[in-house]
């Protein structure tokens, strides 16, 4: 049933469309189909197979997307594999040019909004990527990479991941120099996925607005993943941005408790714990009819974003749903379709039509734009770094 607040929100959204921080969709495409576009035409509904498809993203009110150019941080031919990634995208851009267009900076971004395209961009997801590199991190910017996630799950030798023992009690110092770098070239410098130490070092490093491209407030759910409040309160002077994910293992905490299980029981029958393949679901969907899942709801992420707006404001909040690289996703939240009914939810809740525009679409576009800004400047300033792990971290 439309509500005249779910109206309100997709009028809202035709305005001031999501920019979405972090979409797994070129991970899905490797795992399910090797890249067969064929296979996984997203110009129709795939939602058997996928999260998202263009027709769910127009109804969903999506004008940008980063699409992650993720790759396992335990893969032995990381860059190689991320290369591959970031050829998927072009692919899909060049596959769909009536729908999606290749974007690199914000002025791109919104004159695909104005031509009615989805702008598309691309994030890193993980300092394995480059291989303790800064010559690869720059050829990742060449090819169109305008965000990197310093960790993934597991630490790099630079930088301490959330989910991991701690080893450099933060970043290093060539963990800063990569920092440095980024801010050089106008790169992102995502800090979902890394321990709070490398956080609150990121901030007292980096020069340009950072983001949190897929991460919610621990304030409310308690899990490593999550944004301490001593940090979210740090981005208004930084300029950054808090993009919230919907995965109900980083926003519920009883779902805390039961992916805690159900990864055992994955590692258990031999698989990646992070496995959305036909044969994981299967494993997946057995150990839930055992064991109900806990459900989270778009309430659940609403009182994240009413937690995160008191603690950094609504000039640095963003959306980042996490789209196929989660198996499970909140009632109102199951697929890219469903943003309007978050939008709605805090129209009720009394978000102003003014607050939602800055959350879906304006912070996003002005976070890249200040990148762009910094980088000018610094490379009016000083040149490329050569600096290598070994020299800065002996």
């Amino acid at each position: 049933m439309t509500t005249p607040s779910l109206e309100t929100a997709r009028r809202l959204l035709r305005e001031f469309p999501v920019v979405d921080g972090h979409n797994d969709l070129p991970w899905a495409l490797r795992e399910q189909v090797h890249y067969d576009l064929d296979a996984r035409d997203i110009a129709h509904h795939q939602n058997a197979h996928l999260h998202t498809d263009l027709p769910r993203l127009r109804e969903g009110g999506v004008g940008a997307q980063f699409w992650s150019v993720y790759v396992r941080s335990d893969l032995p031919d990381a860059v190689p594999a991320t290369l591959e990634q970031i050829d998927c995208v072009r692919q899909l851009t060049a596959r769909y040019p009536d729908q999606l267009r290749l974007t690199l900076t914000a002025a791109e971004m919104e004159a695909a909004r104005a031509d009615g395209r989805i702008a598309s961009l691309m994030g890193a997801e993980g300092g394995h990527s480059i291989a303790n590199s800064l010559g690869t991190l720059r050829g990742l910017y060449e090819l169109g990479v305008r965000y990197m996630t310093l960790t993934h799950n597991d630490n790099v030798a630079w930088a301490d991941s959330a989910t991991d023992r701690p080893a450099v009690g933060g970043l290093s110092e060539f963990g800063r120099e990569v920092v440095r770098e980024m801010n050089r070239l106008g790169m992102l410098v995502d800090l979902s996925h890394v321990a709070a130490t490398t956080m609150r070092d990121a901030l007292d490093t980096s020069q340009a607005p950072v983001i949190f491209s897929h991460s919610s407030a621990r304030a409310v759910c308690d899990h490593p993943r999550n944004i301490p409040d001593d940090v979210l309160e740090r981005l208004p002077a930084n300029g950054g941005i808090a993009m919230v994910t919907f995965v109900p293992k980083f926003v519920l905490q009883a779902a805390v408790d039961w992916t805690a299980a159900t990864d055992e029981n994955m590692r258990a029958h031999g698989l990646f714990h992070l496995d959305t393949t036909p044969q994981a679901m299967k494993v997946h969907q057995a150990f839930e009819e055992r064991n109900p899942r806990p459900v989270a709801t778009v309430a659940t992420v609403a009182d994240h974003l009413d937690h995160m707006r008191e603690a950094a404001g609504i000039d640095h909040l963003g959306i980042g749903g996490d789209y196929d690289g989660t198996p499970f996703t909140p009632e109102g939240l199951d697929d890219v379709s469903g943003y309007p009914n978050l939008i709605a939810e805090l129209l009720e809740r009394g978000w102003s039509t003014a607050d939602l525009a800055k959350l879906t679409w304006q912070n996003a576009v002005r976070v890249l734009g200040a990148a762009e800004d910094v980088a000018r400047d610094l490379q009016g300033k000083r040149g490329p770094s050569n600096a290598t792990l070994e020299e800065l971290d002996r």
